[in-house]
């Protein structure tokens, strides 16, 4: 494949980016993907050590400059960005975000949606929930992103049976580990998928 219909990531990270740096190192030298940037809305977020370690090119975006469609999406056109990987990224995705990358932003999250999603169950709070409600199960959920938290089509889930004595940073442990081994491949499959439905459209 020509460098120039390579898949070229973005990925958009608040905190220390542990999903960052396997996704980095999953596609590092893959044949057809790359990471072109890391974005955080945080200036001291950790994903900026990931992005150092890997070196790959980061971008401090505050949430001020969010507001200005135009600048953020220049700097998309402008590293040739063909989709977007949410990592942890604890802002609300733009609707006119969703629109210039229509099913071509994916996100992960710490439950199996639609349980406890929605504005502000994000990282402990997640966990925090299931431990209160008792749940036996909990686990992850990939999906696209549209206009609305954690209502975008669902790509991909995997329960994780949980112990009874588990306390919410035994549960975070336990999903992050699956979060970690199947977001990659399916950030991978996912792609490989938008290719084929845009042969077909084309076709």
């Amino acid at each position: 494949m020509s460098s120039e219909s390579k898949t070229r990531l973005a990925i958009l990270a608040s905190g220390g980016g542990s999903n960052a740096d396997k996704i980095c190192a999953y596609f590092n030298s893959h044949n057809s993907i790359s990471i072109a940037v890391i974005i955080s809305n945080r200036k001291d977020a950790g994903v900026f050590s990931v992005a150092e370690a890997h070196h790959i090119e980061s971008v401090y975006l505050p949430k001020s400059k969010w507001s200005d469609a135009s600048h953020v999406l220049e700097l998309l056109h402008s590293k040739e960005i063909t989709h977007l990987v949410l990592a942890g990224f604890l802002m609300h995705i733009p609707d006119w975000l969703v629109n210039a990358y229509p099913n071509l932003i994916i996100n992960i999250h710490p439950s199996l949606l639609p349980l406890y999603g929605g504005k502000g169950m994000f990282g402990h709070h997640v966990h925090e929930a299931v431990k209160a409600s008792g749940d036996s199960v909990s686990g992850i959920t990939i999906h696209e992103v549209n206009e609305h938290y954690d209502e975008g089509k669902i790509l991909f889930q995997q329960e994780v049976l949980l112990d009874p004595n588990d306390t919410p940073d035994d549960i975070a442990t336990t999903v992050l580990a699956i979060e970690h081994a199947a977001y990659s491949q399916v950030i991978e499959e996912w792609i490989l998928k938008s290719r084929i439905d845009s042969f077909d459209e084309q076709a």
